[in-house]
């Protein structure tokens, strides 16, 4: 929390003066009361003491005090407000080892009823792009608001080639950097990228790729999809088929993540990938702003004030104790 006029915070250096008083008023009264009576005959005149309510109205009040203190002095703290505009790139790999089936029915359909379930929860403002990947990186979908469109793009997805993680990102990077707001700038952005393995082919080399994300300020998050036992038939000429086992390599994932300032993660079944992008929706749909609390701790004094005088006009039939 920060203050916009500071200054006036040295107003709560009269809060332990104040308390200093009352603890000195409290014990001149007893002092008074053991002069002018007997305190062998107190318990006849009293039912009993009051104990601590005596003195909860009078610590509401200071706090209540302080709080307008606070208020004055115009705190500003960081909050999350959701947001109007941002850019989502869903990056998915469609390389031949996508159509393992270790993951039910397949990596690759896991990964499509994710990134729907995923867009179907984007803010409707929100721009959503798709971009597939195997031996090279394209557009499916320029980003768009059109929920059916991204349908279409992502239904209409199959397994060939290889693993170009790295041009995956740098065209999802130069595709959030079209994007304007209606001021002008490049709205917030973020790369989902979902895939099994790691760099196989393409022109551009993951890191190479990171390093234009993050001078981007756009975070690549990461999963991988799969484990260990992946594998696919693949087709020969002739007629042949032959297994190729495909277990999933998460290094390039990781360090794509890390160095742009995204999270990885890991998921081994379809619920566990809903799971993640779930998460990640959560994350995009908000931003942080730096807002100024005075309404709020002005608010919360006035409630204590009202507080602290009820209870000492219903204790003691007076406001201040």
């Amino acid at each position: 929390m920060s203050f916009q006029s500071p200054l006036w915070l040295l107003a709560l250096l009269i809060v332990p003066a104040l308390v200093a008083g009352y603890l000195l008023r409290e014990r001149r009264r007893a002092s008074d009361a053991v002069r002018f009576a007997n305190p062998a005959l107190l318990p006849n005149v009293v039912d009993h003491q009051p104990g601590i309510r005596r003195h909860l109205p009078v610590a509401v009040l200071l706090l209540a005090f302080s709080l307008l203190v606070v208020g004055v002095a115009r705190p500003h703290a960081s909050v999350k407000v959701p947001r109007e505009e941002a850019t989502v790139i869903l990056a998915l790999d469609v390389s031949n080892s996508m159509g393992s089936s270790d993951v039910k029915p397949t990596r690759l359909a896991a990964a499509q009823a994710a990134a729907e379930a995923f867009a179907a929860k984007v803010p409707k403002k929100f721009q959503v792009g798709v971009v597939t990947f195997a031996s090279r990186a394209t557009v499916a979908l320029p980003p768009t608001t059109d929920r059916s469109l991204v349908h279409t793009a992502l239904t209409s997805l199959r397994s060939s080639g290889g693993t170009a993680l790295g041009d995956a990102v740098a065209l999802s990077t130069q595709l959030v950097q079209r994007q304007r707001t209606v001021d002008g700038t490049v709205p917030p952005a973020a790369v989902l990228l979902i895939s099994d393995g790691k760099q196989d082919g393409g022109r551009t080399t993951a890191a190479a790729a990171a390093a234009k994300a993050k001078a981007a300020h756009i975070p690549v998050y990461t999963v991988v999809v799969g484990t260990p036992d992946g594998q696919f038939q693949k087709k020969l000429t002739g007629g042949y088929t032959v297994t190729v086992k495909v277990p999933v390599d998460p290094t390039d994932l990781q360090a794509l993540a890390q160095a742009t300032g995204g999270q990885f993660y890991s998921a081994t079944s379809d619920t566990r990938v809903s799971a993640v992008y779930k998460r990640l929706g959560s994350r995009l749909g908000h931003r942080t702003i730096n807002r100024e609390m005075t309404d709020v701790v002005g608010g919360i004094a006035a409630v204590l004030l009202l507080v602290g005088g009820g209870m000492s006009a219903f204790w003691f039939r007076r406001v201040i104790p």
